[in-house]
C-alpha cells in the first residue's frame, strides 16, 4: 500500500512552495501567528502558523484599506503559508526546535520546562519574525473542565446557506456577528467552578478564523481558552478532512492529556454534536460530568441541514445529566441543581 499523501495534498504543497518562493523573491517576509496553547506539568502544546506578509509601509488609501481588510474574514483566508519552515519555541529560558507542516501550521509538543499552573507567555520565532503565544498550564489536580462547540453554540453562523455564510465569514467583522443569548454567562459560570476550571473550544471551523473568533469572544465576554480548529484543505487521504472526525479526535486527545478531568460538554443539535458526544460517553462515561445541548429553532434547523427536525443522535443509557434548551439561560437553569453550582 502506498504511503504517499493524496495527490491533491501533493499538488497543494507544490503550489504553495512555488508561490512562497515567488513572494520571497519580491521581498515578502515571514510572519508568525500564535494561537493559544495548553499544557500540564508534563507537556506544553504550542499552536500557531507561519505565513508570508508584505513588509513595506502603507500610506493613504492602501493604509485605510488594510485597516478595513484585516478585520474582515477574507484577509485570513488569503495567507501564503511557509511550508516546513524551521521554528524556535522559547519558554522558561529554554529553546525548542520544530518545523511547520505543509500548510505552515505549528502543532508542537514540548516537555514542560517548569511552568507552574496558570497562564503564561512563550515566544514562537521563525527567522527574524517572532510572536507571543499564551499557554494555559492546567493543574494536575484539576477535576472539572468544559469543552464547548462554537458554531451555533456561542455564535450564530447560519450555515450551510452558502451565500450568507460566505458573507458573514469573509466580509462582516465581529461587531456584526450575533452571540447566542445566555451562553457567555453559562460558560463563565461553569469555568468559575473550583476557582477557575479550564475551557476548550472545539470546532470544525478553519484555523483562518482564529483571529476573528478571539476578538468575538473578548467582545462578548466569553471565557478565554484554547480554540482547537482545523485546516479545510486536502488531507493525506482525500480532498477534505472530516469535521466530525476532527472533533471526535480532539475530545479523545483532551481526555488523554488530562486524565483526571471530568468534562461538561456544550454543543447544539444543528449538526452532529449530540452524536459525537454520545460516542465519547460510550467510550468512557466516567470522563463526562454533564452534556448541555442548545436547541436550534426550526428556522435554524432548516439552515443547518435543510430540515425542520433535529438530527438523530445515538442514545446512551447512562446516568450522566443531559440537558437541552434554546439558549444559555435555560441550560444554566437546568445545570445548576445537577452540578451543585
Amino acid at each position: 500500500m502506498s504511503t504517499r499523501p493524496f495527490f491533491a495534498a501533493r499538488l497543494e504543497e507544490v503550489y504553495d512552495r512555488r508561490v512562497e518562493a515567488l513572494l520571497r523573491a519580491l521581498g515578502w517576509q515571514e510572519f508568525v501567528i500564535a494561537y493559544a496553547g495548553y499544557g500540564s506539568s508534563r507537556f506544553i502544546r504550542v499552536l500557531g502558523r507561519v505565513v508570508l506578509r508584505r513588509t513595506h509601509s502603507k500610506k493613504g488609501f492602501d493604509k485605510a484599506f488594510d485597516e478595513f481588510a484585516k478585520r474582515r474574514g477574507f484577509r485570513n483566508f488569503v495567507n501564503v503559508p511557509c511550508v516546513h519552515a524551521p521554528i524556535q519555541v522559547k519558554a522558561a529560558g529554554r529553546t525548542f526546535h520544530c518545523v511547520t507542516d505543509r500548510g505552515g501550521y505549528i502543532d508542537f509538543r514540548i516537555a514542560n520546562p517548569g511552568l507552574a499552573p496558570g497562564w503564561h507567555r512563550i515566544r514562537v520565532a521563525s527567522g527574524e519574525a517572532e510572536a507571543t503565544a499564551a499557554v494555559n498550564v492546567i493543574d494536575d489536580a484539576q477535576e472539572f473542565g468544559v469543552i464547548s462547540d462554537i458554531d451555533d453554540t456561542i455564535i450564530a453562523t447560519y450555515l450551510p446557506r452558502l451565500m450568507l455564510a460566505a458573507w458573514t465569514s469573509f466580509i462582516r467583522d465581529e461587531y456584526a456577528r450575533q452571540a447566542i443569548p445566555g451562553m457567555a454567562k453559562l460558560l463563565n459560570t461553569l469555568t468559575a467552578v473550583g476557582g477557575g476550571a479550564p475551557i476548550f473550544y472545539v470546532s470544525t471551523g478553519a484555523w483562518n478564523e482564529h483571529p476573528f473568533l478571539t476578538r468575538f469572544m473578548v467582545r462578548h465576554r466569553y471565557p478565554i481558552g484554547p480554540t482547537l480548529l482545523t485546516d479545510w484543505g486536502p488531507t493525506n487521504t482525500g480532498w477534505f478532512r472530516s469535521g466530525t472526525a476532527h472533533k471526535a479526535a480532539a475530545l479523545l486527545q483532551l481526555a488523554h492529556d488530562f486524565p483526571g478531568i471530568r468534562w461538561v460538554l456544550v454543543g447544539d443539535n444543528g449538526q452532529y454534536d449530540p452524536a459525537t458526544y454520545s460516542d465519547f460517553i460510550r467510550q468512557d462515561p466516567e470522563r463526562v460530568r454533564a452534556v448541555a445541548i442548545r436547541q436550534l429553532s426550526e428556522t435554524e434547523q432548516v439552515l443547518a441541514h435543510f430540515s425542520t427536525t433535529t438530527l438523530e443522535s445515538a442514545n446512551v443509557d447512562t446516568e450522566i445529566p443531559w440537558v437541552e434548551a434554546p439558549d444559555g439561560r435555560g441550560l444554566l437553569r437546568q445545570l445548576r441543581p445537577l452540578l451543585g453550582l
